[in-house]
């Protein structure tokens, strides 16, 4: 029996700036396939047909006020905003640590301010759709989508070669 890498700490950066010390949560993307029930003459029940990635979101959260982030709500490009998760992920079986990056290429559809209270802390939620997600374990890409660009890479293998190849984008 062994015990599963835990997040011990991690770091946010938008467009290559730091939020260190300023960004106290994530909420990484959740994936999920967009899937269609079919049943059709000779089938004893319904399967369910795979149509591809369903919409993808982060969030994240900063301590209080911070404008380089404000700056960035309404791009006019779907993928004008790069925010990178850097995450340390500990074993407290062996103590080895596991780098965790994840990629993501979006802009903003949220910000949420929250209440503002005189002497209360304050925290500042902003809510990203994302056009491209990777996923990188030491090093290893598990994920690599790019929606724009019809890719969808899982394991090293890419899954949508044959589509783009036989529209003729490939």
């Amino acid at each position: 029996m062994g015990m599963p890498n835990k997040l011990k700490d991690f770091m946010i950066f938008e467009n290559g700036r730091s939020y260190a010390g300023e960004a106290t949560e994530v909420t990484l993307p959740k994936l999920s396939r967009k899937m269609e029930e079919y049943r059709a003459a000779g089938m004893s029940g319904p399967v369910s047909v795979d149509f591809g990635q369903e919409a993808m979101q982060l969030e994240w959260t900063a301590g209080g006020l911070v404008k380089e982030a404000l700056k960035n709500y309404a791009a006019k490009s779907h993928g004008a905003v790069m925010l990178r998760f850097a995450g340390a992920y500990q074993n407290d079986d062996d103590g080895k640590v596991q780098a965790v990056e994840i990629v993501v290429r979006g802009r903003y559809k949220e910000i949420d301010m929250g209440n503002a209270k005189l002497s209360d802390d304050t925290t500042h939620k902003y809510s990203m759709p994302l056009s491209a997600y990777k996923l990188t374990i030491d090093g290893e890409v598990i994920f690599d989508f790019d929606f724009m660009n019809g890719i969808e890479i899982v394991g090293g293998e890419d899954r949508r070669a044959d589509f783009r190849k036989a529209i003729g984008l490939g």
